[in-house]
């Protein structure tokens, strides 16, 4: 008799359980996310995390008087990191870098983090869009005066390539192997793995020292459109970036500027970016289920995306979007 009631409590508690682990899944599946990097949220398959959403200057931005940045300068926002992404590869216990940033110290370390089997801050591979300073000067950290890390693949287009490899100091990192180019092709699939693989997609924007590209990475159930820095969607093809937002589950796409009212001290002509509301008129005959698959990125430090609980945040979520935050983490 007491056999079988042990048997009973044994197959109830199994039961429970299962139902709460299957619970716990469903949830994730849904999510997605988590709000910070330091907790691993699975073991396996492949994860996308949000390293950080600021334009490359960073925030607060030097020289600046405005509001948005006179308290950061004595109470920094630890959120406030240059855009990245990271991608964690669980099952092949391999990381991944997309952007060099100014802040890639503290992005390494969260990508460790996130990673439990990593051993070291040293990156798989890291991947960049362009030659603007928030892109690819986080790449000095491999050099002599910090890691002097050896051979960290790098992967890039042929511009790019070019000119890490030919001006200096940049130079002086392939030339002491402490970074090894991969040369990198529009359109030319890069496979990492079976279960992972990343796409370079042509964009317009100002190419003074290299062409500038965006990332479509598939994992094994996912994928992803990660283009942070574009000109004006006309530019490039509203009609192109609608068909991609369609194929794709997740879309971390160009978000410098709110508005044109923002930027009242320098020319907008000269630094192009699709303004928050042109975007949404881009994107307004997209479907309810398409349009929450876009997350805006890679804010300028007067943009009020950046503020908690702002009228712009509302605005975003009200017409069914997202904003990147950091620590954000998506299961691909």
């Amino acid at each position: 008799m007491k056999i079988n009631h042990i048997l009973s409590f044994a197959l109830l508690f199994t039961l429970l359980f299962s139902c709460q682990s299957e619970q716990d899944s469903s949830a994730i599946e849904a999510d997605s996310l988590v709000s910070n990097v330091s907790h691993t949220l699975v073991q396996n398959g492949v994860e996308l995390i949000v390293l950080g959403t600021v334009q490359d200057a960073g925030s607060p931005q030097i020289n600046c008087k405005k509001e948005c940045c006179i308290a950061l300068f004595d109470q920094p926002d630890e959120s406030r990191k240059v855009v990245s992404l990271g991608l964690v590869d669980h099952d092949h216990q391999t990381r991944y870098l997309l952007e060099a940033t100014p802040d890639m110290v503290q992005q390494l370390n969260d990508l460790q983090n996130a990673a439990a089997v990593a051993k070291s801050d040293v990156p798989d591979g890291v991947f960049l869009t362009h030659g603007h300073i928030g892109h690819y000067t986080g790449l000095m950290y491999f050099g002599k005066e910090a890691m002097n890390a050896e051979q960290v693949p790098v992967f890039a287009m042929p511009r790019m390539a070019d000119f890490l490899m030919t001006s200096g100091p940049w130079s002086q990192l392939v030339t002491r192997e402490n970074i090894a180019i991969n040369r990198i092709k529009q359109d030319s699939v890069i496979q990492l793995n079976q279960q992972l693989n990343i796409t370079p997609i042509l964009v317009p924007h100002r190419d003074e020292y290299s062409e500038t590209v965006g990332f479509y990475i598939v994992g094994p159930n996912k994928s992803t459109l990660f283009i942070p820095d574009i000109d004006k969607w006309t530019k490039w093809g509203e009609e192109k970036i609608c068909e991609w937002i369609k194929r794709v589950d997740y879309a971390f796409l160009d978000a410098t500027f709110y508005d044109a009212e923002e930027i009242n001290n320098r020319d907008i002509t000269e630094i192009p970016h699709p303004f928050v509301v042109e975007s949404f008129k881009t994107f307004e005959k997209l479907s309810k289920e398409e349009k929450a698959k876009i997350y805006f990125i890679h804010f300028n430090h007067t943009n009020p995306l950046l503020l908690k609980a702002s009228n712009a945040q509302m605005e975003v979520e009200s017409k069914g979007f997202h904003f990147a935050e950091k620590g954000q983490r998506f299961s691909l």
